[in-house]
């Protein structure tokens, strides 16, 4: 089976790296040196490249920003590639490049076959492509979430389908609890809202007003309120256009414009522009009999009444008392009625929502509790396997009598679920607390593995876990930093001896100080500082033959040219051959 392969990394100006190129290959690699010439940065150059947190501290002191690039070679059709490629990204002949740059700021950039991605999607990438477990992970290992996610992990769809269903209903418990909280918590507040809304609809409903009466009634009022001025005006502009019938001498403008007429249409035939003027003025006669005609009709229709008046003054004050609460004018109250009675309707139908919303919280916690039984049941299942495989590897790293095991239990809790005949507590991923314990030698109680585990058992249990893992969920390359912290001597062979194990079916990486682990490495790496305390191209190197002899001598005994730690070193490379 063709898997990935991480190539190469070029690290730029992180930590005490200058500019330096680590080649890697398939099989077991080994990073090798002295205490702080920089061969974690390795470690933290993948997990940056992979979407790790960016920290401007890792920038070199006088660099502008720090870069990492990779190169990693992927099959075709692989998920990663899948991903990239809607991303707009391109390979290179079938290799995947990544970049990161982090500025002294504290700014990230990140691309992917040339083309300008978010963090995010390269710590999607790492999902299928690397696993790097460094000190941190094994302190993460010592968290009781971390455990019941490796468990669930290892389980695969024995748990996923399950928690998927348990998930489901859970998001819908929480959504249904949440609107239930808000409605039951401001009942008073809703009594109130609609207590107001009834008195305004009350108020409105009592008024009973239309629209555009406000308009109509403030004309009205107008015109009422001046009833005498306006009947005097029309009078007097009657009596100048048809005469007034009590002056019978007097001069009109109807009289006026009539002569005007006549003497034109006495000589129009003799002209014709004179005769066009004679039937405007003709026209204008007709116009200022129909103006004095509508004049005479509109004082005689004009109402004075003071009680009309007095009455549309009290309509108005009505509306005008709307107005003030309820909108800027009678169609806005109106609207705020319209919109006030939906309102109301809502609110009184609280109360059957409040039913409808226990009714189907009770069913839902009913369900949820069936759930996480399916869930502690597949657990437990799963947890036997898992802890025998781990047992099983812990004897291939020199702790032959140790046993691991799962303690899967529940809280109780009066405002949980029920399971099993008990109301316990429950959260997104179920009801169990899921603890990884240890018993490191017979006769000895199994303990948590915070309380019972030494830093060398730790790391073992860690690599032993991801070995497991390797065989049920693999990936195609492991970085290991330090995961032999804290151990030695023959514990320290038999790491070394799982690694190797592990590197037949993918790529391992390991940042390691015992010359034991580094023997059984298929290639090693050399990360040296030159006399100013950086690392540059020069000084990470493939280290062959003598000098990686001279390298395991440095690492055994801290004296390169020591023959006693020659010969160790040799043993153990011929120990190591001999087991490949």
């Amino acid at each position: 089976m063709v898997m990935s392969v991480l190539e190469e990394m070029r690290i730029r100006s992180l930590g005490v790296i200058d500019d330096a190129v680590v080649e890697l290959s398939p099989g077991f690699t080994a990073v090798t040196g002295e205490t702080g010439a920089g061969k974690t940065m390795v470690v933290t150059s993948l997990g940056l490249l992979m979407g790790g947190r960016a920290d401007a501290a890792l920038v070199r002191i006088g660099a502008k920003n720090a870069v990492v690039e990779g190169r990693i070679s992927v099959p075709d059709g692989a998920s990663a590639v899948v991903r990239a490629e809607e991303a707009g990204a391109e390979l290179d002949d079938g290799t995947l490049l990544i970049s990161r740059t982090v500025s002294a700021e504290g700014r990230s950039r990140a691309h992917l076959g040339g083309r300008s991605v978010p963090v995010g999607l390269l710590a999607e990438l790492a999902d299928d492509l690397v696993a790097v477990h460094g000190q941190t992970d094994q302190q993460g290992l010592l968290k009781l979430s971390r455990q019941r996610q490796a468990l669930d992990r290892y389980a695969g769809d024995a748990v996923a389908v399950p928690l998927a269903k348990y998930s489901g209903a859970y998001r819908r418990l929480r959504a249904i609890t949440t609107e239930l909280d808000q409605i039951t918590t401001r009942a008073r507040e809703r009594a109130q809202e609609a207590d107001m809304l009834r008195f305004g609809l009350d108020e409105i409903a009592g008024v009973e007003p239309r629209a555009g009466e406000d308009v109509e009634l403030a004309a009205e009022a107008e015109r009422l309120g001046h009833a005498e001025a306006l009947a005097s005006a029309a009078t007097v502009a009657h009596a100048a256009l048809a005469g007034n019938p009590e002056d019978p001498e007097g001069i009109d403008a109807t009289t006026l414009v009539a002569g005007a007429h006549r003497a034109l249409e006495a000589v129009r035939s003799h002209d014709a522009a004179l005769g066009g003027l004679a039937g405007r003025i003709g026209e204008i006669g007709i116009l200022l009999g129909d103006v004095a005609g509508e004049l005479a009709g509109y004082a005689d229709d004009l109402d004075a009444d003071p009680l009309r008046l007095a009455a549309v003054e009290e309509r108005r004050a009505a509306l005008t008392a709307l107005t003030r609460k309820y909108g800027e004018d009678v169609g806005a109250v109106l609207t705020w009625a319209e919109q006030s009675a939906a309102r109301l309707l809502e609110l009184d139908g609280d109360d059957d929502r409040i039913g409808e919303l226990t009714a189907e919280r009770d069913a839902l916690r009913a369900e949820l509790g069936g759930l996480a039984q399916a869930l502690t049941d597949a657990r437990t299942e799963a947890a036997e396997r898992f802890a025998a495989a781990v047992t099983a590897e812990l004897a291939s790293l020199a702790m032959p009598h140790a046993r691991v095991s799962f303690e899967i239990r529940q809280t109780e809790d009066p405002e949980g679920v029920e399971v099993g005949g008990r109301a316990v507590s429950y959260g997104p991923a179920g009801c169990d607390e899921v603890e990884l314990l240890l018993a490191p030698h017979p006769g000895a109680p199994p303990r948590p593995i915070a309380k019972g585990a030494s830093g060398g058992e730790l790391s073992r249990v860690m690599l032993a876990v991801e070995v497991v893992f390797a065989g049920t969920d693999p990936v195609p390359t492991y970085l290991f930093d330090e995961v032999d912290a804290g151990v030695g001597g023959k514990a320290a062979v038999e790491i070394g001896r799982r690694l190797a194990k592990l590197a037949r079916s993918a790529q391992v990486v390991v940042v390691t100080h015992l010359p034991q682990v580094a023997a059984f490495a298929d290639r090693q790496l050399l990360v040296e500082k030159t006399n100013d305390g950086s690392v540059t191209r020069s000084g990470v190197k493939v280290l062959e033959g003598e000098e990686r002899i001279r390298e395991l001598s440095r690492m055994l005994a801290g004296q390169e040219d020591s023959e006693t730690a020659r010969a160790h070193a040799e043993e153990l490379l011929a120990t190591a051959r001999a087991d490949g």
